[in-house]
């Protein structure tokens, strides 16, 4: 009885090894099992030519209930040389015989080299991935935008240069503009600078640019860091413009500049006369420390849309200071704040910073200050030779001499939506902010906004006319 029950256990555990080999070898052959892609197209983005794009990858699933067996995964159409491929874990232009088990999934990863172009503008390429299963044969698009650009490694600019637009340029290490040197710098032209790159002016900078021409300093990595996340909001992807004590005057008109770690800088502590940025709708946001830090310099700015930094958007410590139609925010998203949205130093004999220069003096005029955080370092300016008026602050106050017809602790609505990695600083339909600027306070050069939108004879508040959201 007992050798019965033994010889019954042995092939029952047996039959169970039996039906798990059949399980794990057997394969499916029927033609309708396929893989299943987690992309139809594989979209690489902008990759600058003649040099290594980033690793992109796409998931292959398989939903059978037996292993899979892809006879051939290769490359097709023209352009198939250019693309590199790694296919769960083994690289090489062609696979034969890659099995998927039942249920389960690989990685594909696709990397490129694109050649130079000579043209101006992005050029699409494309290749065909094709995998042979089941004597079907299904594919996934792979596809780059190839952008030819100038590289500069250490550039000096000793003599008045201009940059054209008819291509972006790459910046490795840094570019300066010499004392007695003016860059000049056309609208619509694009400057993209490597990990840890700067620029440093100490001549004069002339970035002119207009409506639909923006010119942009940006980090020169492009597409996304992860899922839907843009590297176009990530900061601390180069360290940022910096303007040293130099008498000469310097314009940014229609600029953007983003991703860096310590935003634009102008510091004229040891400049003998007075350094000066005039800034005309432009945009600095997205910096690792504040977007913009002056010292002892003078700061007009017109229309200007100054944001999203860890450490406050705007620091002013000494210099003569006018700020018109402007948006001072912050809805920083990667680490809690280190300083208010607009902050002040050298302001009266109790801050003073011992430089011997004149305590900070600024006008700041139809702008909204709002976002996380404090809005204003200095809740008290009595005696200071500083005036806010007629702007929206998020703090809870009350008008005096130096806050003058102010709208307190009023939410602009923006169209801004941080958890959603949104970052749009017009104003919606049921803002306060529309038509409630003071016109006798509007300045010449911040007659249009951004956008080429006028701001006519009952201006909304901030660097932007309110228009329809699509």
């Amino acid at each position: 009885m007992k050798r019965t029950y033994l010889s019954y256990l042995l092939f029952f555990v047996m039959a169970l090894v039996g039906l798990g080999s059949c399980i794990e070898d057997g394969y499916t052959t029927s033609s309708s099992d396929q893989p299943v892609f987690s992309v139809d197209t594989l979209q690489m983005g902008v990759i600058f030519t003649e040099a290594p794009s980033t690793t992109h990858r796409f998931t292959v699933y398989n939903r059978a209930s037996k292993a899979l067996n892809i006879s051939k995964i290769n490359l097709s159409g023209e352009n198939a040389s250019l693309f590199r491929l790694n296919v769960d874990g083994f690289t090489g232009r062609e696979f034969h015989d890659v099995e998927i088990r039942a249920n389960d999934s690989i990685f594909v990863f696709v990397e490129t080299t694109l050649p130079a172009n000579e043209r101006s503008v992005p050029v699409e390429v494309a290749a065909s991935l094709d995998f042979l299963t089941n004597g079907v044969t299904s594919s996934v698009t792979v596809a780059a935008q190839g952008r030819d650009v100038r590289r500069l490694y250490a550039e000096t600019i000793t003599s008045d240069t201009s940059f054209p637009a008819d291509k972006a340029y790459q910046i490795f290490d840094s570019l300066v503009v010499a004392p007695g040197a003016t860059l000049t710098i056309d609208p619509g032209a694009e400057l993209f600078f490597h990990d840890g790159a700067m620029m440093v002016v100490r001549g004069s900078l002339k970035a002119r640019g207009e409506t639909g021409k923006e010119i942009t300093f940006s980090g020169d990595r492009t597409g996304n860091v992860a899922a839907d996340i843009s590297f176009d909001i990530m900061s601390r992807q180069w360290v940022g413009l910096f303007f040293t004590s130099t008498p000469r005057d310097n314009e940014l008109s229609y600029a953007h500049v983003c991703n860096t770690w310590q935003g634009v800088t102008v510091d004229g502590t040891d400049a003998t006369e007075p350094v000066e940025l005039t800034m005309v709708n432009s945009r600095l946001r997205n910096s690792g420390d504040r977007s913009l830090d002056v010292y002892h310099a003078n700061i007009n700015a017109y229309g200007c849309e100054i944001a999203e930094a860890a450490n406050g958007a705007v620091s002013l410590t000494g210099g003569k200071h006018v700020f018109n139609q402007c948006t001072l925010a912050n809805y920083y998203l990667f680490t809690a704040l280190g300083g208010p949205i607009l902050s002040f130093g050298h302001v009266d004999a109790d801050s003073d910073d011992g430089s011997g220069k004149p305590y900070t003096s600024a006008d700041i005029s139809n702008t909204i200050i709002y976002g996380l955080g404090t809005d204003i370092s200095h809740g008290d300016l009595t005696g200071m030779d500083i005036y806010l008026r007629r702007c929206i602050l998020k703090s809870a106050g009350s008008d005096d001499d130096n806050f003058i017809n102010c709208l307190w602790d009023t939410d602009p609505l923006f169209h801004t939506v941080r958890e959603d990695y949104y970052f749009d600083y017009r104003v919606q339909e049921e803002s306060p902010a529309i038509g409630a600027a003071d016109p006798s306070l509007l300045r010449p050069e911040a007659a249009t906004d951004r956008y080429g939108l006028p701001r006519g004879s009952a201006p909304d508040l901030g660097a932007y006319v309110y228009s329809p959201q699509d």
